[in-house]
């Protein structure tokens, strides 16, 4: 399975999710920044130039509302397998936790920064599983600060958007 996204403005992105409504296509907002993110079983996508990526491992669904966090974290080529590994046995904590609706890990195909994509049921939901996985984390084993820092190509990211908030 693949992912493909990118951004434009709200009406370019829902034209093109207009055109092809056999397409899985999510479009997503927030007070900044507009994307479509496009999940298909091929490599073929319907967009002019997207992020790419492989999906590494899912859990749940993408639905058409909820509240959407893409947490990007830049790896060296070296050290995704270990990664990946991690990732995958994290996964199956988080579809326990209230409000959850789904996971996709996604290898990036066009450069070095995964990203790991949940969907909650609302904002409050998202915000109960980070103080959760925070105050119960051991520190010896599940925090990436303990990790060998040399992992990373550079500092992580989040976005957080909305599914749905206009449609």
């Amino acid at each position: 399975m693949f992912v493909y996204i990118t951004s434009g403005t709200y009406d370019f992105l829902k034209e093109i999710k207009s055109k092809h409504k056999k397409e899985n296509l999510l479009l997503m907002e927030n007070l900044e920044k507009t994307v479509l993110l496009q999940e298909t079983e091929g490599k073929k996508t319907v967009f002019a130039s997207p992020r790419k990526f492989e999906v590494v491992d899912q859990r749940g669904e993408l639905p058409e509302r909820g509240f959407v966090v893409l947490d990007n974290i830049p790896v060296r080529e070296e050290d995704r397998p270990g990664f990946e590994h991690r990732y995958k046995k994290r996964a199956d904590a988080i579809e326990k936790e209230p409000g959850f609706i789904g996971l996709r890990i996604l290898r990036p195909l066009n450069s070095d920064t995964y990203v790991i994509l949940t969907v909650w049921q609302n904002e409050s939901s998202s915000s109960s599983w980070k103080n959760h996985f925070s105050s119960s984390a051991d520190k010896s084993t599940n925090t990436w600060q303990d990790l060998n820092k040399n992992i990373f190509s550079g500092p992580p990211y989040v976005n957080q958007y909305k599914l749905g908030l206009r449609e």
